[in-house]
């Protein structure tokens, strides 16, 4: 497994220095490397592109800087072209754009060859800069692979170190859930226990609007200016973290506490087309939520399974199964016509997710065991 750790960064001056020029040369070669196809792009000009050596000829001050982090800034250009024309296959907007050092984060990522990149007590060896102190905040396990060296526009900076490292299973448990997402109360799980949504960027609003409106009328350009963008971003960082560490507690203790996971198959970007929701959905951040449950999910043997997004789970009735046409999104509770049963309209989702979720996964069970059969194999199912 790939694991990676995140870390602030501690670097002297003379080490911030180095840091600036392996960000700006990655930057420079990688703009440059663009300009260089897409001139040869648009005269149909089929001759090789210049390759780093070739660039570090004609660009003397290349040579100061960690070679292998150039050959990455190549190989994200190359994957950002693949990306690229694979979108317009799909007849999706995409653009290929240049680096700006303007951006809120800049990165190059450079990979550990022949022990170069090393740790030694709360310093991390970084190729052409040294040892480089770093806050640990926790142990480090591992083979390092790569790391990404990033600074943020408050010139703050962080590494993440990607690790080859083996992680322990959780032991195996009895207890499944089903788990509706939602606005109000951020999910409701199938043990009747409602996560309620933070809200952290309508809580922060006011605060965003009165430095928006003080960075809207700054001369573009002026230090004033400048001040109230770093002012924005640092609000905006806020509530990113504060919803990032949310979503991490309450990821890892649904994966701790249960063996398989029932969810709603939500496609968020069709989802916040709609303009009365859209700032409200985003703020819950669904598909970053998922996305920790699926990789921790691999990581500690639990199943994910994943419901269609067309199934009614908010409309049937858990009791009789009767189906509610007419349920409207104001309606919190759900009255069953045919049963007369009273449940709150959440709970009964969740219900319905998982027993939905249960029984794909029973059925692809029996699927599996059905060719292992056949081909001589046991197939274990959780």
């Amino acid at each position: 497994m790939y694991k990676a750790f995140k870390f602030r960064l501690v670097p002297n001056k003379t080490q911030q220095i180095l840091i600036n020029k392996n960000l700006g040369c990655c930057r420079f070669l990688y703009n440059q490397m663009l300009a260089e196809r897409q001139e040869k792009y648009k005269n149909e000009d089929k001759t090789k592109n210049k390759t780093e050596k070739q660039y570090k000829k004609e660009f003397e001050f290349l040579k100061e800087v960690d070679s292998v982090a150039l050959v990455q800034s190549r190989v994200d250009l190359d994957t950002s072209y693949k990306n690229f024309f694979r979108n317009i296959k799909k007849k999706q907007k995409t653009s290929l754009r240049f680096k700006s050092r303007k951006n809120s984060k800049n990165s190059y990522r450079t990979c550990n060859t022949r022990n170069n990149i090393r740790l030694k007590d709360n310093t991390i060896r970084i190729p052409k800069i040294g040892f480089v102190k770093f806050k640990k905040s926790r142990e480090i396990t591992g083979i390092i692979k790569f790391i990404t060296i990033s600074r943020n526009i408050l010139n703050r900076y962080y590494i993440s170190i990607l690790c080859d490292t083996e992680i322990e299973k959780l032991p195996e448990l009895n207890k499944n859930i089903g788990i509706d997402l939602g606005i109000k109360s951020f999910c409701f799980t199938s043990d009747n226990t409602e996560i309620k949504n933070p809200k952290y960027l309508k809580k922060s609003e006011l605060k965003l609007a009165k430095i928006q409106k003080l960075f809207s009328r700054k001369k573009k350009g002026s230090n004033r200016r400048e001040k109230c963008r770093k002012k924005l971003f640092k609000i905006h960082q806020k509530i990113a973290n504060q919803r990032l560490d949310f979503l991490h507690q309450k990821s890892t203790k649904i994966i701790n506490e249960n063996q398989v996971i029932c969810l709603e198959d939500l496609t968020v970007k069709n989802m916040v087309k709609n303009h009365k929701l859209a700032k409200s959905i985003s703020d819950c951040s669904w598909s970053k939520f998922v996305e920790l449950l699926s990789y921790k999910a691999d990581w500690y043997g639990r199943t994910i399974v994943k419901i269609d997004k067309f199934f009614p789970s908010s409309k049937l009735c858990k009791n009789c199964g009767n189906k509610k046409e007419d349920l409207k999104l104001e309606d919190r509770v759900y009255n069953c016509s045919s049963c007369g049963i009273k449940i709150d309209r959440d709970y009964n989702a969740s219900l319905n997710i998982l027993e939905e979720g249960l029984r794909i996964l029973n059925n692809s069970c029996r699927n599996d065991s059905d060719s292992s059969v056949n081909n001589k194999t046991l197939v274990l199912c959780s």
